[in-house]
């Protein structure tokens, strides 16, 4: 591994206007200094890097769309037969060796608490960023562990159970308290966190709510939800053969999560021609054996299997008609189109305004409708990716610093 890195660092072209970092990467990962960092020597530092323009580069070093990324624009793979450089495992050899061993200096304590609901990818950023700049604070999970969509959407497979383990640990080494089972807008509501002293709050509690097709037979007991499926894969006998709803990577992480627990025959429905799942992870299906058929819509779930209508499409993508539905024969279905944000903390929070979709409104800065209360990540854009809700949840992270100086230059 160490060699194969090493040869593929060595191809960098250290490009004066580097594509896979201005154009490729929505953080702006500095990917010719990481790499001549760490041909010279220069691991630690170059993880030090990593780690302050992106908390979680370990992470996105292993899920992050690279083929559409850094890695799709490298000027080495659009060469004539040219391979562009695996810039991801260059990230995740450096990320790896430095995370254990860093050591997050925390400015002096501020005296200010924040409150992070949720453990995902925003609130990780957000707590790590709080907690250097010297803030007190305190995540709330519903969940009995950290990593919110990361931990329970992400096949085991794509991330290690354990990278996130380690990420618990970097947080208690911070001094950062973590709630497990904890619900905000159960037992406890957002009003009770201002009344015991937090200075500011955070939501970063992601999309949890599958979305419906509204066909009948969702109800029915062979037909699931494919959030609610990757939570525990353990928990479901499928059967033989499965139906897949859908046609994003998520789809795809369902349909190779069936494949590995066991089910022999796994096909993807798509509804539309185009596949939304990137040229890589439908790669990846295929060599699992996983079939995937296009125009195929659904239209009513049965115990028989779901029940498709095929469409037909001209060459510019446009339907041109649709056939008579065909029962396809499945021992269970799974429904993989996307998800929507739970109402817990909106049904008690009343003067939380949220959008059409459910989703939080927040300002430029992250601001709610409700003084002190800040939101990001998938909870305000909807089902997105890790990159991005860092990205968000940097900004964010400096907005609430600066609220809470000016909160404390005030009083």
């Amino acid at each position: 591994m160490a060699v194969h890195v090493i040869e593929e660092a060595r191809r960098c072209l250290q490009c004066k206007k580097p594509l896979c970092r201005l154009k490729g990467c929505p953080i702006q990962t500095n990917v010719p200094e990481m790499i001549r960092l760490f041909l010279e020597g220069k691991t630690q530092e170059a993880g030090k890097m990593l780690f302050e323009n992106n908390p979680l580069s370990i992470v996105c070093s292993l899920v992050c769309d690279h083929e559409n990324q850094c890695e799709g624009n490298c000027i080495q793979g659009k060469r004539k037969e040219g391979a562009a450089i695996q810039i991801p495992n260059i990230e995740h050899y450096i990320s790896d060796s430095y995370f254990d061993h860093a050591t997050i200096e925390r400015l002096p304590d501020t005296g200010q608490k924040v409150a992070i609901i949720g453990s995902g990818p925003a609130g990780i950023t957000i707590a790590i960023k709080l907690a250097a700049l010297g803030h007190s604070i305190t995540i709330f999970e519903r969940m009995d562990k950290i990593g919110g969509m990361m931990r329970y959407g992400i096949p085991a497979f794509r991330l290690p159970r354990k990278i996130i383990d380690r990420y618990a640990t970097k947080l208690r080494e911070m001094g950062i308290h973590f709630r497990p089972n904890t619900a905000i807008g159960g037992a406890l509501h957002l009003d009770d966190l201002f009344n015991d002293g937090y200075d500011a709050v955070f939501i970063g509690t992601g999309v949890w709510r599958p979305n419906r097709t509204h066909c009948k037979g969702e109800s029915l007991g062979n037909v699931h939800f494919a959030v609610d499926y990757l939570r525990n894969p353990e928990a479901y006998d499928l059967g033989d053969t499965v139906a897949i709803i859908g046609a994003g990577n998520s789809a795809i992480d369902v349909a190779r999560t069936v494949v590995r627990m066991g089910s022999r025959n796994v096909t993807l429905y798509a509804r539309r021609q185009r596949i939304a799942a990137s040229q890589r992870e439908i790669d990846y299906a295929e060599v699992d054996g996983i079939e995937i058929q296009q125009g195929m819509a659904i239209t009513e779930f049965t115990e028989d299997g779901p029940i498709l209508t095929p469409r037909i499409y001209d060459e510019e993508g446009n339907l041109v008609r649709e056939e008579e539905p065909v029962l396809m024969h499945a021992d269970s279905t799974i429904i993989a189109i996307s998800q929507g944000p739970k109402d817990k903390i909106v049904n008690t929070a009343r003067e939380l305004k949220i959008s059409d979709k459910g989703l939080i409104v927040v300002d430029e800065k992250g601001k709610t409708s409700i003084e002190g209360v800040f939101a990001s990540g998938d909870v305000v854009v909807g089902s997105k990716n890790v990159v991005l809700a860092v990205l968000y949840s940097k900004q964010v992270a400096l907005a609430i610093d600066e609220y809470l100086k000016a909160k404390r230059e005030a009083e």
